[in-house]
């Protein structure tokens, strides 16, 4: 799918193998950690990881997850603001949103209870997992974020990577696959982090240093003694 997809993409920001392993790592490192918090709230294991990352344009982020999941969606968005800036979404099919919230804060809530603290719940949850990767993004490549309040938003793809009225149609999209397990609920969802292409230049430069850095330390790691 990568190479068909990207030739919508500047190539200034095509994300070379390495690249995109890398944000990969932090992206799992940053659910990972979102897993635990997620654990300690529910009381169950919760099993989180993204298994690929794609840069796409916001018309081809829509069309995508439209196709894969229907015109029936429910996001978590924050904005986030530094080196980089942007919005980044939680987004997953409303079909699985009150099975989410239920299994939650419990099974053996009300259906009528469970809708009442729906978008608290997403938004409680949407918080914790995409403050969980913008946080690790930050402190692996020393970089500080400042992150906005949770909003839920609902509707097709297209309305949920919609372009500001002031925008031209090159925003682009960081999209991040995440396999979501809680319980006996496997939901597949998506991180879309919609950036402009100075903050996706400036994030692939920062990808750069953090590869050179671990490979810098490399053979230290694995030379032989004299």
């Amino acid at each position: 799918m990568s190479l068909e997809v990207e030739r919508n993409v500047p190539g200034s920001i095509i994300l070379t193998e390495l690249e995109r392993d890398a944000l990969t790592e932090l992206a799992n490192i940053g659910v990972s950690r979102a897993a635990s918090s997620l654990r300690k709230m529910v009381g169950q294991q919760v099993m989180l990881s993204v298994p690929s990352v794609e840069v796409v344009s916001q018309k081809t982020a829509g069309a995508l997850i439209a196709e894969r999941e229907g015109n029936s969606l429910v996001a978590v968005q924050q904005e986030f603001a530094g080196a980089f800036s942007g919005r980044t979404m939680l987004i997953f099919p409303q079909a699985k949103s009150l099975e989410l919230v239920r299994a939650i804060v419990g099974s053996e809530i009300a259906t009528s209870e469970a809708k009442d603290i729906e978008e608290e719940a997403l938004a409680e949850t949407g918080n914790v997992i995409l403050n969980g990767c913008l946080a690790t993004m930050a402190n692996i490549l020393h970089q500080p974020l400042s992150v906005s309040l949770p909003q839920v938003k609902r509707g097709t793809g297209e309305r949920l990577f919609q372009l500001d009225e002031t925008s031209t149609d090159s925003g682009l999209v960081l999209f991040l696959y995440i396999n979501f397990s809680i319980l006996d609920l496997d939901i597949r969802g998506y991180i879309a982090m919609l950036m402009d292409l100075p903050s996706l230049e400036k994030l692939k430069v920062l990808l750069a240093q953090f590869i050179a850095s671990v490979m810098d330390e490399q053979p230290d790691q694995h030379s032989a003694p004299n």
